[in-house]
């Protein structure tokens, strides 16, 4: 039980370390995350796409 007690002491300690974002720091990764994302989606769907026609013309 000690060791628990021990432990859960050094996990505060060290959390109160941690430098956390700003809410805006947060709100401005997720939307570049959002957004590359979204450009990754469609870039693999065009490709989809060419490579499904490309097949379906020497089929």
């Amino acid at each position: 039980m000690k060791k628990l007690f021990n432990y859960i002491s050094e996990v505060r300690h060290e959390m109160s370390k941690v430098t956390w974002p700003s809410r805006e720091q947060v709100m401005e990764s997720t939307g570049i995350a959002l957004m590359l994302s979204a450009m990754i989606a469609l870039f693999i769907f065009f490709i989809d796409q060419i490579v499904s026609r490309l097949i379906n013309f020497i089929i």
